[in-house]
């Protein structure tokens, strides 16, 4: 952020009680009263809202691009095979 840039904060919006929020964008504000003042005339004029969430962007935590096996999947499934597990018995077991 340069000098002459406001903050940015991120909007979260939340249709209906109980739905949950969801990020629709970023104003730029000088403090959080202002964010919720311009996310308000942003993002809640035209569409059904009950609750405005907003999130100075350096306080949202971020993964890193560099670290590309922090989404690795693990495509091993061993654990549900059922080998290692004693099968039943089946009939009568004779002696």
């Amino acid at each position: 952020m340069n000098d002459t840039q406001l903050p940015i904060w991120e909007v979260f919006h939340q249709e209906k009680r109980g739905a949950s929020h969801v990020h629709v964008g970023a104003v730029h504000a000088s403090d959080e009263e202002m964010a919720l003042q311009m996310a308000k005339e942003q993002f809640a004029r035209r569409q059904e809202c009950v609750s405005l969430w907003v999130v100075r962007e350096e306080h949202v935590v971020k993964t890193n691009y560099d670290v590309p096996f922090f989404f690795a999947r693990n495509t091993d499934k061993e654990y549900r095979e059922v080998y290692g597990f004693p099968a039943p018995l089946k009939g009568k077991h004779r002696e």
